[in-house]
Formats: C-alpha cells, sequence, structure tokens
C-alpha cells in the first residue's frame, strides 16, 4: 500500500511499465545507431565501435607496420579496440543508466525480464 491508505492502479502501473520498455528500446537502439571511437599509438591505430560494443572498423596508419614486430602492432590493435569499448560502455552508461535505475538502481541489470536482451 501506498502512503494514505491508496493502492496502486494496476493500469497505471502497466502503463508505466510500458513507458518505460519503450524508451528501453529507443535507448537501445540508439546505442546501435552511434558510433564511438578508440586510439592507440598516439592515434596510430583507431577502432571504431557501435554504443552497443559491435567492432565496425579499424584504420591502422601503415607506419606501425613492421613484419619483424608484429606483436607490438597486435598490442595496439588491442589497445584500440578496448578504448572503444570504453566508450561504448560510457555512452550505454550515459543512455541506459537513468532508465536502469528507475527499474530499481540495477546499472547492469538484464533486460530480459521485459522482453530485451540484457545490456
Amino acid at each position: 500500500m501506498q502512503p494514505g491508505g491508496q493502492q496502486p492502479n494496476m493500469q497505471e502501473i502497466m502503463k508505466q511499465a510500458q513507458q518505460m520498455q519503450q524508451q528501453l528500446m529507443t535507448a537501445q537502439q540508439e546505442l546501435a545507431d552511434s558510433e564511438v571511437t578508440g586510439t592507440a599509438g598516439g592515434g596510430m591505430v583507431t577502432a571504431t565501435v557501435t554504443g552497443a560494443g559491435e567492432l565496425q572498423s579499424m584504420t591502422i596508419d601503415p607506419k606501425v607496420v613492421d613484419p619483424s614486430d608484429t606483436e607490438t602492432l597486435a598490442d595496439m590493435v588491442v589497445a584500440a579496440v578496448r578504448d572503444a569499448n570504453r566508450a561504448a560502455q560510457e555512452l550505454q552508461s550515459e543512455k541506459m543508466g537513468p532508465l536502469t535505475n528507475a527499474l530499481g538502481g540495477q546499472g547492469g541489470m538484464d533486460m530480459g525480464g521485459l522482453g530485451l536482451p540484457g545490456m
């Protein structure tokens, strides 16, 4: 019961839940449509990912390609992808944080219960 002895109106609760689900779906689509980049080696390697974390492209400056030292290049690629994923996670927190907090403060909660993929 709510203060004052009033019970919540079930229709109003369902309406709010549907609105929240629509807002979550909209935010997820915005994330999928957004792109962020990460860099390594002073910008010599650049990775672009969607806001959902899907790798879209990789740019490597030819100056860093040394056939005798592929390990350094591999390290820069990994670092650029990690940097891009970090940026995507920040974007996810920015877009989804207020919505998931409204659902109980579970920033990393599984959206599967709402028929939405987990984050």
